[in-house]
């Protein structure tokens, strides 16, 4: 019996039974509570990364974008699964050119904030929490006028976005699955080779840069030939007056830490101070 440890949420749920489905041999799905606070560094350890060191779960799932860049000791990211949709979807408008001045759109993400202001900052961009449902049924009550989600959360529910925002950088890992193991356990066959450079690109370049998941940093690598990746990243501050983007092409081992230079030649220290 392979035991996958998820949250309790819809969505984590759903990504952890795709998971099941795809080993193909006895699984039972394990609920475990979020998170603590573990070390003198006060870094936030996540619930199922103590399940796995207690081994009560033999591999947990995760959204790629959520994991810390740091794991902790004894753990290893195990396998990248073939990536859903790494893009911004948007509910409540086909696009951000359809609203007009001064309309109100729900994020919980700094990232998308920053972004969102640095394009249309004529905009009321307001804050918009809870799981998936609730932020959706905020809108349809009129709290927003639009709402920015990720597709690939979207579709694992079973819905459909109004529009794609292909103008925003996605946050690293978005649209991918992790899973998280003690090391040898085999689970080399989720792993998708093509989700594996790219995720691990764009972690190289939020790593370097320092940055965490409320960090308004956008990386968005995809493959364009044979090992030959193309790697987008966006900078900026919160309030999104000020921002760095830039492409590079390259070999996905190196490519997050060039990345990362060249934004830090032109001033993104200074922006993420």
């Amino acid at each position: 019996m392979i035991r996958i440890g998820t949250r309790g949420s819809a969505l984590a749920l759903a990504q952890a039974k795709w998971v099941a489905e795809r080993l193909g041999d006895e699984t039972e799905l394990v609920t475990v509570s979020s998170d603590g606070q573990e070390g003198d560094k006060s870094r936030w350890v996540s619930g199922l990364e103590r399940a796995l060191l207690d081994e009560r779960i033999d591999i947990a799932v995760h959204s790629a974008k959520d994991v810390p860049a740091e794991l902790a000791d004894g753990l290893e990211l195990a396998a990248i699964p073939a990536r859903e949709d790494a893009r911004d979807a948007i509910c409540g408008a086909r696009g951000l050119a359809e609203l007009p001045g001064g309309a109100r759109v729900g994020t919980s993400s700094l990232r998308r904030a920053a972004q969102l202001r640095a394009i249309r900052d004529d905009l009321e961009v307001v804050d918009a929490r809870g799981n998936v449902d609730t932020r959706l049924r905020k809108l349809a009550e009129g709290q927003f006028d639009a709402l920015v989600l990720a597709t690939a959360g979207l579709r694992r529910l079973g819905r459909e976005p109004d529009g794609i925002l292909d103008e925003l950088v996605p946050a690293a890992g978005q649209g991918a699955l992790a899973i998280e193991a003690r090391p040898g356990g085999g689970w080399e066959s989720l792993s998708d080779p093509d989700a594996t450079a790219c995720v691990l690109a764009e972690r190289d370049l939020t790593r370097r840069l320092e940055a965490s998941c409320n960090t308004p940093i956008g990386a968005h690598a995809r493959v364009i030939s044979d090992g030959e990746v193309e790697l987008r990243a966006w900078v900026g501050k919160p309030d999104g007056s000020a921002w760095i983007s830039d492409r590079l092409t390259g070999q996905p081992g190196v490519l997050g830490a060039a990345m990362a230079e060249r934004l830090l030649a032109v001033g993104a220290r200074e922006l993420l101070a």
